[in-house]
């Protein structure tokens, strides 16, 4: 069974269900019957057309349950007659559907959730893992989504900030969690470009590709993290860099300042480094200046306090470091880097090893743990090297 090609059909054939006169909530339950009817049938008999095929059978999945419900027998008198089997209609309706589920009248988690559910193909299991919630709470949280967007008309567009704030988390959890949805999440993001000259849909295009550009160096042969500093910059896409600087550019160029625009001058500094000794740290403190200005974000802050600790030395990041809160999310990590670069790494040790036990997914924790393990073993070594010891 292809499980990547029925990801990839799902987000097609609901929008064809929703524009045959399906809401949404009903298109995406039709389908999700569809798909289990395909991994059911398929391996015994693939058919030739296999959209063509979910289509079909997902609109009947429709039809029974309309016609099952009398709260909507006044839907029945539409969509009577069951449309002939046959290949879909080439038509990308993705964009529309992110649309749809970035509805101002929905929280941005909701937002998230509902679009990675619906369009990204993630199960609510693997959802609720990456929101750190129990699997009932985030299957509530995405059945009032689906409830809350039923009544809008599908043409009714949604918030362009709202999208951009999907796509780019859609964009993050691709890049780091078990289903690959960040070349999905640039190729929309590619669109909704094409048919808009904002400025933070261009900075958000240009952040995706920079970052995407460094991702064969991210992990190394055996599956490990590698930071940033640590990649092999051999292995970095150098023609998608540069296409990320252009776009960049020229958004830049219309003198309207967002937030992406200034991660993605981040992100852009860091590309242009062939060497980590290069990295021009004192320009990337000025754009963190500028990201905490527009945004206020504790995250940027706690980014900026760790550039600082490069360009002014450890001591400085630890002095930013400190006026933050304890509890944000990788606070820790940061600590035991700077602490490590201040040459305190007892210190450092326990930090690793604490932030290792907190740390939102395996590789992450892995990393982590064997930062702490390395310098238990620099400290053992000088222990046993200290006068008196041998």
């Amino acid at each position: 069974m292809d499980e990547a090609l029925l990801r990839t059909l799902a987000p097609a054939v609901i929008g064809i269900l929703v524009r045959r006169g399906a809401d949404f909530a009903a298109a995406e339950d039709a389908v999700q019957d569809a798909l289990i009817e395909a991994v059911c049938v398929w391996p015994d008999d693939l058919p030739r057309d296999a959209k063509g095929w979910l289509v079909t059978v997902a609109w009947r999945k429709f039809l029974d349950a309309a016609r099952a419900d009398a709260s909507r027998r006044h839907r029945e008198e539409r969509v009577e007659e069951e449309p002939p089997p046959g290949p879909g209609e080439v038509v990308d309706d993705t964009l529309q559907l992110y649309f749809l589920c970035a509805h101002p009248s929905l929280t941005p988690v909701s937002a998230v959730a509902l679009t990675l559910r619906a369009v990204g193909g993630l199960t609510t299991r693997q959802i609720a893992r990456a929101y750190l919630v129990p699997e009932a709470t985030m299957a509530q949280r995405i059945s009032r989504a689906k409830r809350t967007v039923s009544g809008v008309r599908f043409n009714q567009p949604g918030d362009v900030a709202t999208v951009l704030r999907v796509l780019y988390l859609v964009f993050n959890e691709g890049y780091s969690g078990d289903v690959d949805l960040a070349g999905e999440a640039i190729r929309l993001t590619r669109q909704l470009a094409a048919r808009t000259r904002h400025e933070e849909v261009a900075g958000l295009l240009a952040l995706m590709l920079l970052h995407h550009a460094r991702r064969p160096a991210r992990t190394g042969s055996d599956g490990r993290l590698v930071p940033l500093a640590e990649q092999d910059r051999g292995l970095w896409n150098t023609r998608m860099i540069a296409e990320g600087v252009d776009v960049l550019q020229a958004a830049l160029a219309r003198d309207r300042l967002g937030e992406f625009q200034a991660q993605a001058a981040i992100a852009a500094l860091h590309a242009d480094a062939h060497k980590v000794e290069e990295t021009d740290w004192v320009q990337i403190v000025e754009w963190y200046d500028e990201l905490v200005r527009l945004t206020g974000s504790p995250v940027a802050r706690l980014n900026r306090a760790v550039a600082l600790g490069e360009a002014d030395g450890p001591h400085a990041g630890l002095a930013a470091l400190a006026e933050l809160d304890s509890a944000l999310p990788r606070h820790t990590a940061a600590a035991a880097y700077l602490h490590e670069r201040a040459g305190d790494l007892s210190a450092a040790a326990r930090l690793y090893a604490e932030a290792a036990r907190a740390a939102p997914n395996l590789p992450e924790r892995d990393h982590l743990t064997r930062q702490a393990a390395r310098l238990n073993v620099r400290l053992r070594g000088r222990a046993r090297d200290a006068p008196g010891e041998r």
